[in-house]
């Protein structure tokens, strides 16, 4: 019987038995560098840039990374095209990439402290779970701004994708807690909005598409897609600090990410926003006709 395969420190093995040890640091320091790159029509999309992201991670957490891009690439290329033989056709797959500063003998009674050992680098993929965003496009995302706020950029670069995300945790419980089904969005120590958990979030105002500063967010590559839409259709794209104040009076506001591309935002903290906007509407097209699929429409015919 065909299984998904995982790519765990130089070598293919079933996904059910990629194990790593309790005594990595990724366990224990929760260190852990890590990207995440969708396909469409079963084909990677942006491989590169996830790649050149997660490279920035390691070296930004301080964690090794071995294997360079031309080594990688062909790998993750493999590793996908066996899983998708696995997929629907008008399903997806999420490649997820991590690597750890490695085994801490000590913790296991063994020789050895942290990052003595063999950096950890794994690969493996899952279906995109398109299902759990389906109402961000029947009803729009709704955002709640919760009392934790954002680790500074003075503790770590906000530039760097990792996986020490108690704060996300936290905060994602307290907008739930909120609301049913909202996701937070966190504020930096001085108030300013930044992002949520797994998207970049931006707002539309007077025709404009404004983000944070990527000074102070993750520089999500689906951010980076907005961009190039917004220029190639003529829509002007700017960065500069945002308050909540300023987001609730916003002609429209949207997320986007890796999974679901784009989505409009049609409540912050229970405020209404137009939903769905024009701009939105008109990016979320154009994104359609770059990958060649009904992005909405994928997710939309997901129970």
């Amino acid at each position: 019987m065909v299984q998904p395969l995982a790519y765990l420190n130089g070598r293919f093995l079933p996904q059910a038995e990629a194990h790593l040890p309790l005594h990595d640091a990724g366990f224990i320091f929760g260190a852990t560098a890590t990207d995440l790159c969708r396909t469409f029509h079963h084909r990677l999309f942006r491989l590169s840039d996830h790649l050149a992201r997660f490279r920035q991670s390691c070296a930004l957490a301080r964690i090794p990374q071995p294997l360079p891009d031309v080594e990688l690439t062909p790998l993750a290329e493999q590793l996908l095209g066996h899983n998708a033989l696995l997929l629907k056709p008008e399903d997806d797959l999420a490649l997820v990439l991590f690597a750890t500063p490695g085994p801490i003998g000590y913790y296991a009674g063994l020789p050895g402290g942290p990052g003595d050992g063999p950096p950890t680098l794994g690969m493996h993929t899952f279906p995109l779970p398109l299902a759990r965003y389906r109402s961000f496009f029947e009803h729009g995302v709704l955002l709640v701004v919760p009392d934790t706020r954002h680790v500074p950029s003075s503790s770590f670069d906000p530039r760097a994708k990792i996986r020490s995300r108690l704060h996300w945790w936290l905060a994602e419980q307290e907008a739930r807690d909120t609301l049913p089904g909202a996701v937070a969005l966190l504020l930096d120590q001085e108030g300013r909005v930044t992002e949520t958990a797994g998207a970049n979030f931006l707002i539309v105002k007077g025709g404009t598409v404004v983000s944070p500063p990527r000074s102070s967010i993750l520089n999500g590559i689906s951010l980076q897609g907005v961009e190039e839409l917004c220029r190639d259709n003529g829509i002007p794209f700017a960065e500069t600090t945002l308050r909540v104040e300023e987001c609730l009076a916003a002609d429209e506001a949207m997320l986007a990410s890796t999974p679901y591309c784009i989505a409009g935002v049609s409540r912050i903290n229970g405020q209404s926003i137009a939903w769905p906007g024009p701009i939105f509407r008109k990016l979320l097209t154009a994104w359609g006709e770059r990958v060649g699929l009904d992005i909405a429409g994928q997710i939309l015919a997901q129970r």
